[in-house]
């Protein structure tokens, strides 16, 4: 296997048919083996208040109670997961859609009540990577969505980056293994209303002064956070992108120095 792209989608793609369409058929047409991880954080958001039930977020992460985890289990690994299953199909691409709970594939803990208690959270333990190199040589595209589990049949709503983030690892340790980022923007971008404003390079001196100016802010600190980790832990590179860019050079890189 020579290498692997992992791939991770948002919210803000899945929303808009057009746009998510373009993008599988840019997905599929990807040489190689290859991984997508997808959000689904707005739908998840608009199901919660046709429900009645109030959308708590704390620094880009959704608090869940049970009522909550419901709704995200039912839209991250059922409806948003199958539709873009059926779409790659569509598409020439085999694809599989899982949660971490099948194959036992990814592995997670409740996060610890303090100093927020976010409710059924997950954290990532472990990927198998043999499970993962199983269906990559058996010439199939893994589709996670962000609900993993804890191995004592609870099943946890995990942020969708870090679950990225802990599969391009696993993948990782199969292959030389590139991870991009994609959403609605050009990359991370120094002023939110100007898309021209995309920062090239990021490194961990450069993401502590970013944030700390406010900068950088809301969901895009986990992102970057993870995107940080990931290279630092052994992926070899990590940019965040438009999706539209998928095929493309450009973006945000982030670069340990």
């Amino acid at each position: 296997m020579e290498q692997i792209t992992v791939i991770k989608i948002g919210g803000n793609v899945i929303d808009n048919e057009e746009v998510l369409n373009a993008f599988l058929k840019r997905f599929a047409a990807i040489e190689g083996q290859k991984i997508l991880v997808h959000g689904g954080g707005k739908l998840a958001s608009r199901l919660q208040k046709e429900l009645g039930q109030e959308v708590q977020m704390i620094d880009g992460r959704r608090v869940t109670d049970r009522a909550t985890l419901d709704v995200v289990t039912m839209v991250y690994a059922g409806l948003v997961n199958k539709q873009i299953i059926a779409k790659l199909q569509a598409a020439g691409c085999n694809a599989i859609g899982l949660s971490g709970a099948d194959g036992n594939i990814v592995r997670a803990h409740r996060r610890a009540a303090k100093p927020i208690d976010y409710g059924f959270v997950g954290d990532i333990d472990e990927v198998d990577s043999t499970m993962l190199r199983s269906l990559l040589e058996a010439g199939l595209t893994p589709v996670f969505s962000a609900i993993m589990h804890d191995g004592e049949g609870t099943l946890l709503n995990c942020n969708a980056d870090s679950v990225t983030q802990a599969v391009a690892l696993g993948a990782s340790r199969i292959a030389p293994t590139d991870l991009v980022f994609c959403f609605e923007k050009k990359g991370v971008l120094r002023d939110a209303e100007d898309e021209r404003s995309v920062i090239e390079r990021i490194t961990p001196a450069s993401y502590a002064t970013l944030k700390a100016d406010g900068i950088v802010s809301g969901g895009m600190i986990p992102k970057i956070e993870n995107a940080l980790r990931a290279v630092a832990e052994g992926v070899r590179t990590v940019r965040i992108k438009h999706a539209d860019d998928l095929l493309c050079e450009a973006g945000t890189t982030i670069c340990n120095e």
